[in-house]
């Protein structure tokens, strides 16, 4: 079965998307970015995101510990370490499987940081 978690994106409906979708045991959490964060620096982006996605995840029935990838979109590679460590305090005993990539732009200019997310529940 099939459930759809809306998040509080205006463009959900416009685009066709959720912020994230569970399929039996799985939830796939959508490409997040730092709303209400968008102007701060990376560190706290990164915080922002995670703890967007954290929240997604719980309206899920699911953990961060339950994680078992991610995939961080950076748009300065030299904020990598910055982005790196946050992810280490959400995930560090967790140990996802986790992708960076560098991007020339994010949907909003200011974000420096978007960040999807899935997540495998104990059957």
């Amino acid at each position: 079965m099939r459930q759809n978690i809306a998040g509080t994106s205006p463009y959900e409906p416009i685009i066709g998307f959720s912020r994230a979708v569970r399929v039996g045991n799985t939830v796939h959490v959508s490409g997040t970015g730092p709303v209400g964060a968008d102007n701060e620096d990376v560190t706290t982006q990164t915080r922002q995101v995670l703890g967007l996605i954290q929240s997604s995840l719980e309206k899920a029935g699911a953990r961060l510990d339950q994680v078992v990838r991610t995939r961080m979109y950076l748009t300065h590679v030299e904020d990598w370490e910055a982005i790196g460590r946050v992810h280490g305090e959400f995930f560090g005993s967790v140990r996802p499987a986790a992708t960076m990539v560098v991007v020339a732009q994010l949907l909003n200019p200011a974000w420096r940081i978007e960040i999807e997310a899935d997540a495998v529940l104990e059957s």
